[in-house]
């Protein structure tokens, strides 16, 4: 349990690593990470992350940094990325500090 645990957080240390070119936030400040799920007995790390929007332009790069920030963890062997888009992403998955820095609140 503490393994999933240490490598769900340094997931999330990761993904705070990640921007979108045009959005000086980063993707999991922006709730673009729906899922982070470690299974020791696979050594898989599996994510569910969306987009702010099915046509961005970003898209390649974004899922891209992600991928190769995940790959960069110590334990997990094999990272199972997928880019879903349900639930449609929209403000309200945004993490207060995001909002500020958008000037949302």
């Amino acid at each position: 349990m503490e393994e999933e645990l240490a490598i769900t957080e340094k997931a999330i240390e990761m993904l705070r690593t990640v921007f979108d070119p045009e959005i000086p936030v980063n993707v999991y400040d922006l709730g673009l990470i729906y899922k982070i799920d470690y299974e020791a007995s696979e050594k898989t790390l599996h994510v569910d992350m969306t987009l702010t929007a099915p046509s961005c332009p970003a898209a390649d790069f974004i899922v891209e940094d992600v991928r190769q920030k995940l790959v960069s963890i110590e334990g997990p062997e094999k990272v199972d990325l997928r880019l879903v888009f349900e639930p449609e992403w929209n403000q309200d998955m945004m993490s207060e500090e995001a909002k500020l820095e958008l000037g949302f609140l």
